[in-house]
């Protein structure tokens, strides 16, 4: 795949970290995650988002994942993404100059997570990172909570002093947001979370970095599917997705003091469609078995009612 500037689109899976009980990645394992995703009708995979705990990894389990998942990516030709997201952002800059030659179409990157910047400073930063690029494709990906959050006016500003920056993952918005990201990034990719597709399909949301992929990828594709072939059932189904995260993965947050990346990797294990398991990298806590358990025949249900829609 070129490296020059690609707008992404579609539904895009995340990889997840498979990790031991004794708090090791697990490298096989691994391996046979990312070719399930290359074979799972996705439009994209990548690596280190929240999910992928890129926020606890050493520099060289960064690189072994990287090297790992651009082998497998490119043998399928399957579109990835690096994530280069670091709190300190010479790391991200470091990072994104050591991937620039693995065959992605695309990095992710964070805004510096430490300190508060100014835009006069973020300015300095996105034009330092366009620079380490060298035509690869940006992606922001400026979550709820991170501790700069940007407006589309401050996005395409951005834009406009670092035009490689292609897309940013957002957390969307209601209809005015849309119209306004409209005609602020009329030319930009705009992905939102996986459970909002079906509302933000028709306003214009390019795709996701997919929530709803760990639990299942096909099902997730088929939500986005039917987000224009069939609005109406997309909803339907994307109705069922948002009560089962809030009846049984939401909730567990203030219950059991566990992560997003640790909610997850549950919906993972839900889904079952690859060998990533529950543990986390050290510090963080895993979602409890009984939790999964409790779970699991209501998200094998969900998953299959999605599945048997057929656009």
């Amino acid at each position: 795949m070129s490296a020059g500037p690609e707008r992404p689109t579609g539904i895009w899976g995340t990889v997840l970290l498979p990790v031991t009980a004794a708090g090791e990645i697990d490298c096989d394992a691994l391996d046979e995650e990312v070719r399930l995703l290359c074979d799972s009708g996705v439009a994209g995979i990548y690596t280190n988002g929240t999910a992928g705990e890129f926020h606890l990894q050493t520099e060289a389990e960064f690189d072994r994942v990287t090297e790992l998942v651009a082998r497998r990516a490119v043998d399928a030709k399957m579109p990835f993404q690096i994530g280069v997201s670091h709190p300190n952002p010479r790391v991200s800059r470091d990072r994104l100059a050591r991937i620039r030659t693995v065959g992605a179409s695309g990095a992710q990157f964070i805004l510096p997570d430490w300190w508060p910047h100014s835009m006069a400073e973020l300015a300095r930063f996105a034009e330092g990172m366009q620079e380490a690029a060298d035509g690869l494709s940006l992606i922001l990906y400026n979550p709820p909570h991170a501790k700069i959050r940007l407006s589309l006016s401050e996005i395409a500003e951005l834009r406009r002093i670092a035009p490689g920056i292609v897309g940013a993952k957002l957390p969307g918005g209601d209809a005015d947001w849309y119209k306004d990201r409209r005609e602020r990034l009329p030319d930009f990719s705009v992905f939102v979370p996986g459970h909002t597709v079906a509302f933000g399909r028709p306003l214009g949301a390019d795709g996701a970095y997919s929530n709803v992929a760990c639990l299942s990828p096909r099902a997730a594709g088929r939500i986005w599917t039917l987000a224009e072939s069939a609005p109406a059932r997309a909803v339907e189904h994307e109705a069922r997705v948002r009560a089962f995260l809030d009846r049984y993965v939401v909730p567990l947050v203030t219950q059991c003091g566990v992560s997003n990346a640790a909610l997850d990797k549950m919906l993972a294990v839900l889904g079952g469609w690859a060998p990533v398991g529950r543990y986390m990298l050290w510090p963080h806590l895993a979602c409890p078995q009984d939790a999964i358990d409790r779970a699991m025949p209501d998200a094998r249900a969900l998953v299959q009612t999605v599945l048997a829609d057929v656009a």
